[in-house]
């Protein structure tokens, strides 16, 4: 005798020995058809409300969630199917809710703590780059760009209180990440959808880690420590993915824990408000994009960036400033903070340490006013910058080596000199394997050693670096 029960909503041809079993509670295919079903609703409701907390988001979602499920299993009824029991209908809800509220199947590498990058070129072209210098392929993103388009866009519906979009309108996408990584992606301006997830590995790190993981050495470690405790303006420059981030925030572990300070940044990326018991007095400030509407002067609807950011920040008693990465209208702004008070600390794209200074340059007469003119830059930094820390990204990956961080030069920046630039004195220039070993006592050396310092330290002229760099591997 045969069994005439229809097979199960959703489900593939029962199985002869045990007809309408459950062993199989979630249907991959019948989550992915809620999921695609669910999530422009999702995305929708979120966007055209006020700012949700994470609870309320993912009720929302559940709600719609049943509701789909229902509205399938009632056509499926009326077609002759069998309905989903109990314990399959719950087991598909929480599949899509974890879908929709995690990364897909981009979430188990998000999830690895030896991945650093993944960069994804289309939904099935995906690139995974681990902490020991490896570049391997990995598995596809989702089932079609359309699918990785949807990803994102709820993604960026549900970021936290300044949600962004990812339409046609707005094609580029910068959200924080709930583990703290950052992503960055583009579609409709490109062929397919390119995505890049770059994780913070390590975010409660000190200059004494630094030191084990071969950024710094123990002369310079000490330098530095002693340069914020003096209430040094430090600019962090470096290549992009070459450690700036984690060398702000091993510098700020160096502030007095009473210390009241801001950090300022596009997408949260240092992390110092997640470490209440090292900084309780800290003020963390994010941009926010505005609408599609643009006003007279030209500025997006509800848009709050950096440099509006840097100048709210004045009014909020603090010591220092923290700016995660300058590179737009905030230098001027910036550069005004640190010259009007000590301790200031922000990162910066340059090739070099002497590059950071054009660079600066060159983005103050880009943003500055009409009136800015290069000497006027220069008499900026003179006045503002004591300190450029300059960290290298040496890749031997291409050989078959690894990666390796290190902080290659110090500069010490002071006043104007006979040529309308700042003078400059390098303080820690590159050794003989391209780490920083100390050459020049800075001009303000007493403050230095008021602040802890022992002078007798650049008595180490090759540093105290603990093991020498390998030479670069061969092709």
């Amino acid at each position: 005798m045969t069994d005439d029960k229809p097979p199960r909503v959703g489900a593939g041809p029962a199985d002869p020995a045990q007809p309408g079993s459950d062993l199989d509670l979630v249907d991959p295919a019948l989550v992915a058809r809620v999921r695609r079903a669910v999530a422009p609703q999702l995305a929708a409701r979120l966007a055209g409300s006020a700012p949700l907390d994470e609870w309320a988001r993912r009720e929302l979602a559940r709600s719609l969630i049943v509701k789909e499920i229902a509205s399938r299993e009632h056509d499926q009824l009326r077609a002759g199917a069998t309905p989903l029991s109990d314990d399959s209908r719950r087991a598909v809800a929480q599949a899509v809710l974890a879908a929709l509220f995690g990364l897909g199947r981009l979430q188990p590498l998000v999830d690895d703590p030896d991945v650093e990058n993944i960069e994804v070129d289309g939904c099935d072209h995906v690139w995974v780059s681990y902490s020991d210098g490896r570049d391997l392929p990995g598995p596809p993103a989702a089932g079609s760009d359309t699918e990785l388009i949807e990803m994102l866009q709820l993604l960026a519906a549900r970021s936290g209180n300044a949600e962004r979009s990812f339409t046609p309108a707005h094609p580029a996408l910068h959200l924080r990440l709930p583990d703290g990584s950052r992503l960055a992606a583009v579609a409709w301006l490109t062929p397919r959808p390119h995505l890049v997830i770059r994780r913070h590995r390590i975010n409660d790190v000190d200059l004494e880690d630094l030191v084990a993981m071969g950024t710094v050495d123990s002369v310079l470690a000490a330098f530095l420590r002693a340069a914020i405790r003096a209430g040094r303006n430090v600019v962090v420059s470096g290549l992009q993915n070459a450690g700036k981030t984690t060398l702000i925030r091993a510098l700020a572990n160096e502030f007095g824990p009473m210390e009241r300070f801001a950090t300022i940044e596009k997408e949260y990326e240092l992390h110092l408000h997640d470490l209440p018991e090292r900084h309780p007095r800290i003020v963390a400030m994010e941009a926010r994009e505005g609408s599609s509407e643009v006003d007279a002067a030209g500025a997006h609807a509800g848009e709050i960036t950096l440099a509006s950011l840097v100048n709210d920040a004045l009014r909020f008693n603090l010591r220092r400033i923290i700016v995660g990465e300058v590179r737009g209208p905030e230098i001027i702004p910036m550069l005004e903070a640190m010259s009007t008070g000590d301790g200031s600390l922000c990162t910066l794209h340059a090739r070099t340490a002497d590059h950071a200074i054009d660079r600066i340059v060159t983005l103050s007469l880009v943003w500055g006013q009409a009136q800015m003119s290069e000497g006027f830059a220069y008499r900026l930094i003179a006045g503002a910058v004591d300190l450029i820390v300059h960290i290298t990204l040496r890749d031997d990956s291409a050989q078959g080596g690894p990666k390796h961080r290190y902080v290659s030069t110090v500069l010490e920046v002071g006043l104007l000199g006979e040529r309308g630039r700042p003078v400059v004195t390098t303080v820690f220039a590159p050794g003989p394997d391209g780490r920083a070993v100390p050459t020049h006592r800075p001009e303000g050396m007493d403050d230095f050693v008021r602040a802890g310092f022992d002078p007798r330290l650049f008595e180490h002229r090759n540093g105290t670096w603990t093991h020498p760099l390998p030479p670069r591997p061969t092709p």
